[in-house]
């Protein structure tokens, strides 16, 4: 798997295709929108879906883990689905999910589904964390100094190739902020071509990094129109920008 080099606030960060950044020089890995517990609360809401949604997000974040053995997991909030989420997690999701949380320094985001720190976990929890030169909170702020990383529009955005369109979740950085895509695995997405994403970005500036089997593929997003111009499709009508690949 082939993570992109993104240099940004004089830093060298990597973008990983599982979603995930990197940041080599302080061993930290930072995490959007794990959304744990999703599954139960819409069973909650009647609204049946099979209840494993928290165990494949763990899982895979401990795959991650390993893989990359970082020092620093900083999750971007909306870790939980809900302020109960994490008292939903099953004796297993749960014990596993500790277990990670003590083998490096944990610092939990708040966001908009889990305002307050998750109980019996551990870790840290911030309204946004500082650690020069960047912050890392739940939602972008308008106007905010750069170097910000965020999560909780979960961008998408969609290419054409020869074969077919393919429409993917995808990083988002124009230089000053960048956005991550979410990681649970119930967890939908928001048209990088939106106003509520696109406003947030200095648009000439701006790229999208699709996240692909063992790469990433990016693009400018000012080589695709508006969601008005082409339709409210995700993807153009026409055949869409021809993507590089990011290495």
């Amino acid at each position: 798997m082939s993570a992109a080099p993104l240099h940004m606030g004089g830093e060298r960060l990597m973008l990983d295709p599982s979603g995930v950044l990197l940041w080599p020089a302080q061993g930290l890995l930072a995490v959007a929108d794990l959304h744990l517990e999703k599954g139960s609360a819409a069973a909650a809401r009647g609204r049946l879906l099979p209840p494993y949604d928290s165990a494949a997000t763990i899982a895979r974040l401990a795959r991650l883990i390993r893989r990359h053995r970082p020092a620093r997991v900083v999750a971007l909030g909306d870790s939980f689905h809900d302020a109960e989420g994490a008292a939903r997690l099953p004796r297993a999701e749960r014990a596993q999910l500790a277990a990670l949380v003590a083998a490096t320094e944990w610092h939990w985001v708040l966001g908009n589904h889990d305002p307050a720190p998750p109980a019996g976990l551990g870790g840290a929890a911030h309204e946004a964390l500082r650690i020069t030169p960047f912050t890392f909170r739940h939602e972008a702020l308008p106007g905010a100094p750069a170097g910000e990383i965020c999560g909780h529009h979960h961008p998408r955005a969609a290419i054409a190739t020869e074969a077919r369109r393919i429409a993917r979740p995808c990083f988002v950085t124009d230089g000053r902020r960048l956005m991550l895509p979410a990681f649970g695995a119930y967890t939908g997405g928001l048209d990088v071509r939106d106003p509520a994403i696109a406003g947030l970005f200095v648009r000439r500036h701006a790229r999208a990094f699709l996240l692909g089997e063992a790469r990433l593929y990016s693009f400018a997003l000012a080589q695709l129109g508006s969601p008005a111009e082409t339709g409210a499709d995700p993807a153009p009508a026409r055949r869409a920008p021809r993507a590089s690949r990011a290495s």
